[in-house]
This record gives structure tokens, sequence and C-alpha cells, in this order.
């Protein structure tokens, strides 16, 4: 019997929380330093011509041994063959477009997505000479109805859809997408690996803005795309390393650190959350609230079955009632611990006007067909006391 090592680890797949923790990692071989260094270096010295790259890295353009790390423990909390890590979200839908589209290719993209995709694929990817069509993944015979076989290249879908969270069958809309052998990219910000793991679920690619959950206490912009195959996750490096788009080695450090506690984090945000969309629902004044955990949530058939462990998430959307004067009121006038600002997925709790803020950049007449309107509230709820957050809600709501 072979004896078993200080060092050595157990046999077995490990689980998600220790996955969160360890997958990736290993201590630096050097000084074994058990967190993963930082190498803040441009160029990396070769030994010779001959055997150039022999050690995986040139260029921190191209790859960084931080930024690898990172990388590696994103692969293994997806199940995923390989990832690429960037400078942030945004960055790393651009690269997923621009890897897989062009002149004369259709996307099937989501009517309610982040505004920032939005924008990007009406105002630079259109120009391009790439056709969109905008469709309510709610029901995927439309995704189907809107496919051009041998035209459409690309199926990009969100769920939970940022800020309405509707959500999407990720199962179903990828297996539309195998008929027509058309890749499937998945923005799972709002879920986090916790939630689902759209490449379990058939996708081809699933995005992440590591900026919110991953995380998770406002210290950095990021974003990671995680791939069902070493072709793509290739081809993604590829374009990344053309656009010059990838991650700093030290957001890959805080991002390895911070992600290490994303389960009890958003364990405890989902618990705020259910109590809070509780209150909200209860409260005369609030005209609706929608959480994947209430049972009046429009597609809660498809949350329990889709979401892992019955774990919903941080994230709420809401409106009062008054109209848009008075969900603005409210947002000017709660209190701390809530702060009134962009980003989520943050231990803080962050109420947000997506009119103004997130989506501003939409086509109002867009942003008013998906439902959101001018008074539209969504919430982000952190890891603070819930009655210190419900008390905040309270004040605001009793002054309307």
């Amino acid at each position: 019997i072979q004896e078993k090592m200080s060092g050595t680890w157990i046999p077995g797949d490990l689980g998600m929380d220790t996955k969160l923790v360890h997958a990736g990692v290993s201590p630096d071989p050097a000084t074994g330093a058990i967190l993963t260094p930082i190498v803040q270096a441009t160029t990396f010295v070769q030994e010779s011509i001959d055997q150039y790259m022999a050690k995986g890295y040139s260029y921190t353009r191209t790859t960084n041994p931080t930024v690898h790390v990172l990388e590696e423990k994103v692969a293994a909390l997806e199940n995923a063959a390989g990832a690429c890590c960037f400078s942030t979200g945004m960055a790393a839908t651009v690269t997923v477009m621009s890897a897989f589209l062009s002149q004369g290719d259709h996307c099937v993209l989501t009517d309610c997505s982040y505004g920032g995709t939005n924008r990007v694929a009406r105002k630079q990817f259109m120009q391009y000479g790439i056709e969109f069509s905008f469709v309510d993944f709610r029901d995927p015979a439309n995704v189907e109805k809107a496919v051009i076989p041998g035209k459409t290249k690309l199926i990009f879908s969100e769920t939970p859809a940022n800020p309405t969270l509707t959500l999407t069958d990720v199962r179903a809309i990828s297996d539309i997408a195998q008929k027509y052998n058309i890749l499937h990219v998945c923005d799972a910000t709002f879920a986090t690996p916790l939630m689902l793991k759209p490449i379990d679920l058939g996708a081809d690619m699933s995005l992440h803005s590591t900026t919110k959950y991953f995380d998770g206490h406002n210290m950095t912009v990021g974003g990671t795309v995680a791939s069902k195959t070493k072709e793509i996750d290739e081809r993604l490096h590829f374009v990344q390393n053309m656009h010059g788009n990838i991650m700093t080695p030290h957001t890959a450090f805080l991002t390895l650190q911070a992600c290490k506690t994303m389960a009890i984090r958003c364990q405890k945000q989902a618990d705020n959350a259910q109590k809070i969309a509780e209150f909200l629902q209860a409260h005369p004044k609030v005209d609706w609230v929608k959480y994947p955990g209430l049972a009046s949530f429009p597609q809660k058939e498809l949350a329990d079955k889709q979401h892992n462990n019955g774990f919903h998430g941080g994230m709420i959307a809401c409106e009062v009632k008054g109209g848009i004067a008075a969900g603005r009121k409210l947002m000017d006038s709660a209190q701390r611990p809530w702060s009134l600002c962009e980003n989520l997925g943050a231990v803080e709790s962050i109420i947000t006007c997506p009119s103004v803020m997130t989506h501003a950049n939409m086509l109002k007449e867009d942003r008013l067909k998906v439902g959101i309107s001018d008074g539209f509230i969504r919430i982000s709820c952190g890891i603070e006391d819930p009655q210190d957050l419900i008390a905040s809600l309270k004040i605001a709501l009793d002054q309307i």
C-alpha cells in the first residue's frame, strides 16, 4: 500500500467549495508560498531561440503565469476544457463576437441583456455587416424561429437576465444550437457557477463578468469565458492576443483570493435576497417584485429545475406604486447600508437605476419593450444584516 504523503491530494472528485479555494492553485515551487505569486513582468527570458516558449511564457499580453492559474481555476469550476480571462466583462463579450462572427454572419441575441452587450452589437458589430436578431429567450421557440440556417453562427443568451431576471432554458437553447451547428454562449454572470454551469447544460461557452460575484468586493474589473472544447478556448486566446485585452496579473491575483469565499458570500446574499423580496412583496407600496425564490416568480418551474440546490442568487427586480417619480424617490432616499451606484454581486448592498446607469445605452423603445421602465429598481443584496437592509427600505417606502 502506497503511503499517503502531505502535499498530495485525496483521491476522487473534489466538492465545489474545495474547488473554489484550491482548483488550479499549487504552492509556489520556489518558496512554498501558499498563494499564487503576482508575476508582474512584461517579458520572460528565453534560454535560446530553439527553446523559445519552452516554459510557456514570452510576453504578458499573450499569457501570464498568474492569469493562467485563474484560468485553470475557472475551467475547473465550470467543468470546461479551458478558460480565458479578460480585462473586463465587456472585453470578454467583444472577443467572443469577434472570434466567431464575420461579415455576412447572423447572431441571435437575447432582447434583454446587459446594456453594454446590446450597445456593442448595435453600435459596433452591425457596422461590420453582421446581423443581429434581438429575441425573447423565455420561449425557446422564438430562438429557433430566428435562426437562419447556414448564416446564424452564434446564439448569445443570458440567464438570469440583467436586470429583469428573466430566465433562459440553457439546455433547450443548447439543443437548438447543436441542431443547426451553431455556437451557444451563455452569459451567466448573475448565476455564478453555484447556480448553474452552462457547459454542463450543453452550451459551448460560459461567460462571466468577474467584476461581480467572482470578485464580490468592488475591487476589480474583469471577465472570463470558459469553453467546452480546447479548439474554442484556443480561438479565444488567439483573438484576445490580437486585441490585447488580457486580465492584469494583479487583478488575477485579487480574483483568485476573492473567489475562494464565493460560496459563503453568495449563500448569504441569496438568504438576504429571499427575506428582502418577501418584505417587498408584502409592502402595500410595492407594485411588483421578481425574485426566483418567490412562489410568484413567473418562471418558477424553470428556476427550480435549472438552479442548483435551490440557489436563486442575490438579485431582485421591483417597481413601486406611483410610477417613475415614486421609484426614483425610493432610490434617492434609501439610506445606508444601501449604496446607490452601479455594479452588483458585492458584499455591499447596492440599488441601481438601470434606465440611467447600466442600460441607458439601450434604445428607449427596446428598453421599455423588455420592461425596463424609468422607475425600474435593480437590487443587489450584500451580506449585511437583513433587518438593517429591510429597515432602510421600509423608511424609504414609507416616505413615498
